[in-house]
């Protein structure tokens, strides 16, 4: 066997054994979603429910505040996305076409961000967000999470080919900054946002800790709260449990097919130029 060959169909292999197996506990679970009483409780335990029973949606959806749960999280996971979009994009187009004093030691000020996880913030975050009163509150999940150095960084390596040409001639014409930032730069720059977008939404949509931390009210939770809670109350109804996790599934699954392309688009752009 040629050589290259066996080192290819060894690299599918691999490949392929990998998919599976980061597949299979998504396959179990909506197949467990669907599954009655005693397929859930026999033993081996069935890849596939003998029928499919929707009704285990409906059931988990009308056993707890889903709505209100799923509510929250748009609001919350929307909210910080949209003030990113503005943000991590302004953020960006200073650093990619402005020149400052301490420019370069502030951009890696807050690129050096990324290497302390969240955990370390949060004790200082909890306090300042206690001491505005804002338990329990949208302002107390979305205030801590505007922007992030990811973006910025992401959107200074979008913004950097962009010709000063361009912003020049646009500066001539009498167009202002913001006019230029919302005019020529956003519309040139999709596939950063499509990645802000996805990136921002999924993490802070599938967000525990902080609301955790923030919520104890039962209106306040957001849909991984209100997920723990009733997996906690029908820890016996696995079919439940997993039919109330695929609520939080959807919306990610949706988002992600969605940008896909501009993804790809945005992951190629942004490696052109440092």
């Amino acid at each position: 066997m040629d050589k290259s060959l066996l080192e290819r169909s060894i690299y599918y292999i691999i490949i392929t054994v990998a998919a599976l197996l980061t597949i299979f506990p998504i396959f179990y679970i909506v197949s467990l979603s669907f599954q009655g009483v005693k397929e859930m409780w026999s033993y081996p335990p069935p890849l596939l429910p003998g029928k499919l029973r929707w009704s285990n949606y409906i059931q988990a959806w009308n056993a707890a505040p889903f709505s209100r749960f799923t509510l929250n999280s748009f609001v919350v996971a929307g909210s910080i996305t949209m003030i990113h979009l503005f943000l991590d994009s302004l953020g960006g187009y200073v650093f990619a076409k402005f020149r400052f004093p301490g420019q370069n030691l502030i951009f890696l000020l807050i690129y050096s961000t990324l290497v302390f996880p969240i955990f370390i913030r949060m004790i200082p975050l909890y306090i300042i967000c206690n001491s505005f009163g804002w338990n329990n509150t949208y302002q107390g999940l979305i205030f801590p999470f505007m922007t992030s150095a990811f973006g910025i960084f992401l959107m200074r390596q979008i913004i950097l080919p962009i010709p000063r040409e361009l912003i020049e001639s646009a500066r001539i014409d009498g167009c202002s900054e913001l006019g230029i930032f919302w005019r020529m730069i956003m519309p040139l720059c999709k596939p950063g946002l499509a990645i802000i977008v996805v990136y921002t939404f999924i993490f802070q949509w599938n967000s525990f800790l902080w609301p955790l931390i923030m919520i104890d009210t039962t209106p306040m939770k957001t849909l991984p709260l209100g997920i723990t809670a009733f997996s906690r109350d029908h820890w016996m109804q696995w079919n439940l449990v997993a039919a109330s996790a695929i609520f939080l599934f959807i919306p990610t699954l949706i988002l992600f097919i969605t940008m896909q392309k501009w993804i790809m688009r945005g992951a190629l752009l942004s490696g052109l130029k440092s």
